[in-house]
């Protein structure tokens, strides 16, 4: 039988946070990481609430799941996040050297992506694509609702 949790499922679980993000007027990023099939940390932008601007989904979804496992390192982990992380937080990805990062949408402004040298470990598998557009259409509102 096949299970129902897949990259789909936990890209989902990872865009209801961002809803969360976005009914606290925070920019609408959610992240979820998954250890064994099994979500470990749920996190969403709270930079506004936190008044920290280093208070990312990523960076608030690291810190839980490293808690959960009593260890710093995301060994055998995958983040899902519904925008591609910025330098900053694939910086904390990669000192956190987690297995895998599925985004859902480019940041073609601020994310790691855009930086000519790989800011990933080595060993960590990045993959993007997967509900792209359910991502772009929320933060595409939410900064249209801040510019009216």
């Amino acid at each position: 039988m096949l299970s129902p949790y897949n990259d789909e499922y936990f890209m989902r679980q990872a865009l209801l946070e961002a809803r969360k993000a976005y009914d606290l007027d925070e920019v609408p990023v959610g992240a979820v990481v998954v250890a064994n099939n099994k979500i470990i940390a749920r996190a969403h932008n709270l930079t506004q609430k936190l008044n920290d601007v280093t208070a990312h989904a990523e960076i608030q979804a690291i810190t839980a799941a490293a808690e959960f496992l009593g260890a710093k390192y995301l060994s055998g982990c995958t983040l899902y996040v519904t925008l591609e992380p910025c330098v900053m937080c694939a910086g904390a990805l990669y000192w956190a050297q987690i297995d895998k990062v599925v985004f859902a949408t480019r940041d073609e402004k601020r994310g790691a992506g855009r930086i000519s040298e790989p800011i990933y470990h080595p060993k960590t598998l990045v993959t993007n694509g997967l509900l792209s557009h359910e991502s772009a259409s929320l933060l595409k509102n939410f900064f249209a609702k801040k510019r009216s």
